[in-house]
């Protein structure tokens, strides 16, 4: 990298992230990475292809993000359901999923990643689990971006599990009003902000079973591309058009508000005008 940004000066890249309003990031940015096996079946290769160019999409986008500051990112990287697909399939994910995290472990130590897990990884294989406990414990006191890894995962796994946490806290400590900051305290990783932008790419307008209580505000971004085609580029576009957005958070925006108000202060006005005159 050339000067001062995160970006190569003259690129693509650099000329987008000078329109991005740097204090304006979203905190937290979550993906839905799809598109592996279409990417792999257009160029009629094996969707093994598609998974190995999706793992080095991925990488770049991890060192994107630790780069240009921001705090949170949420990959979806391995659901529950994906377990429906051949063995033969699943026994290379997860293989692939061991060389990523041991690869990858000295960037994020060098570079100040913390690597968080979230989701029902206790059940995967014993070896998953060993290198998922060292890299998450060599990279727990990094203070840069917070890199979540949801394995194993659902939306809905999630709200069980929290139930059921919420239940055996209530049995062992007495029972206790349940609101949404209670529930709330028993998810996966409880003390990070809700994500502000979604990404999904492959063109699908659904989000799969993914952080379900979390996306309750959560802007969507859309895009036709390929996870292992998604690049920088793209993620910048994404962060430009959250920026663009108007978040209400099921208010007004200040502009509706001010609208509905004035006429209310009007008629105040005319009425205290109308008693200093009788």
């Amino acid at each position: 990298m050339k000067g001062k940004g995160p970006f190569k000066a003259g690129s693509a890249e650099a000329a987008l992230w000078q329109r991005v309003d740097r204090n304006a990031l979203p905190q937290h940015i979550a993906i839905i990475m799809d598109g592996n096996g279409r990417w792999a079946r257009r160029r009629h290769r094996p969707r093994i292809a598609g998974h190995r160019a999706g793992v080095e999409a991925t990488r770049v986008i991890v060192e994107t993000c630790a780069r240009i500051g921001l705090p949170v990112l949420s990959l979806y990287a391995f659901s529950l359901d994906n377990w429906k697909r051949p063995e033969k399939e699943t026994d290379f994910l997860m293989n692939l999923l061991r060389r990523y995290i041991r690869r990858e472990l000295a960037y994020m130590k060098r570079n100040n990643v913390r690597l968080r897990i979230i989701g029902r990884w206790r059940e995967l294989p014993r070896a998953v689990q060993e290198d998922i406990v060292r890299s998450v414990e060599e990279t727990r006191n990094n203070t840069g971006l917070q890199l979540v890894v949801a394995l194993n995962y659902t939306g809905r796994a999630e709200l069980v599990d929290a139930v059921r946490a919420l239940v055996a806290h209530a049995q062992s400590n007495g029972a206790k009003a349940v609101d949404e900051d209670e529930l709330r305290r028993h998810l996966y990783a409880s003390d990070l902000p809700d994500p502000d932008l979604l990404i999904r790419t492959s063109g699908e307008m659904r989000v799969s079973n993914f952080f379900l209580w979390q996306l309750a505000y959560t802007e969507i971004w859309v895009t036709d591309t390929l996870w292992p085609d998604f690049a920088p580029k793209h993620l910048l576009q994404a962060i430009l058009d959250f920026q663009q957005r108007e978040r209400r958070y099921g208010g007004l925006s200040p502009e509706a508000a001010q609208r509905r108000q004035r006429p209310a202060a009007s008629r105040s006005e005319s009425r205290r005008t109308d008693l200093v005159r009788n």
